[in-house]
């Protein structure tokens, strides 16, 4: 909770005035949040979080994903749809319509032998903005969406304590895998890494047209909070980065 007050403070100070990000867990008990409801049909995860954004706290288990990716990529199941090789590629003529996010069904299946295991680790996955925190949530990963300028600094923030160019990262994945499974996985890292994403051009249309993802493991968020105050964040560099995002808001 000390580190819930003191980021908001800081992100006033710093980024003020831009939108605060969200996190989630993972559990076996909830109470206090809104479940979703199973769907019929199709649904993207991205428009249920746009309610989360907004300050409404929701709680999903595999029945309340309504997408194949969505509950694979959340970890709630290994399985793909059918044909799911010529879906991401060409497609099969008079049968399936191709994403054509890779060239062939060959580079799909050598893909997905590189794509790392997921499962979920309880039951529910439970997601809230960080001014909704309470002191029974133990926040796993923490996701912006923001536009270039904030990004730049959450980039840079991330990069500042790294001996090395990869703080950051942008693997090739669905919407809801570059803010859930990869930095997921990298909370487990001696090193974490954050995860830029949100370039899924199917998920596209639930975020502005501005607007990436930057996601981040909690235990490299905590330290980039407490870097805050002695990096580049009190330039002059930074104010006028500062000035021009608070202009556009």
């Amino acid at each position: 909770m000390s580190h819930k007050t003191k980021f908001i403070e800081l992100w006033e100070k710093y980024f003020g005035g831009c939108e605060l990000p969200v996190i989630f867990y993972y559990t076996d008990e909830i109470s206090n949040v809104k479940k979703v409801t199973p769907l019929l049909g199709h649904r993207c995860i991205m428009a249920d979080l746009s309610q989360v954004r907004a300050g409404t706290s929701l709680c999903f288990d595999c029945d309340s994903i309504g997408c194949f990716g969505g509950k694979r990529y959340l970890g709630f199941s290994r399985e793909l749809m059918p044909n799911f090789e010529y879906f991401l590629s060409c497609g099969i003529p008079g049968k399936l319509e191709g994403e054509r996010y890779r060239k062939t069904p060959e580079l799909v299946k050598k893909l997905f032998e590189k794509v790392p295991k997921f499962e979920a680790p309880k039951k529910y996955i439970v997601f809230k903005r960080w001014d909704m925190l309470d002191e029974s949530d133990e926040p796993e990963v923490v996701i912006f969406f923001a536009h270039p300028d904030v990004l730049s600094g959450l980039f840079t923030l991330a990069n500042f304590d790294v001996d090395n160019p990869n703080g950051v990262y942008c693997p090739f994945s669905a919407g809801c895998g570059t803010i859930v499974q990869y930095p997921y996985l990298e909370k487990e890292s001696e090193n974490p890494r954050a995860v830029l994403g949100m370039f899924d051009v199917s998920a596209r249309p639930y975020v502005s047209e501005n607007t990436l993802s930057f996601s981040v493991p909690m235990k490299k968020f905590v330290t980039m909070i407490d870097n805050m105050e002695e990096s580049f964040l009190i330039t002059q560099a930074w104010d006028r980065v500062h000035k021009r995002i608070s202009l556009k808001l």
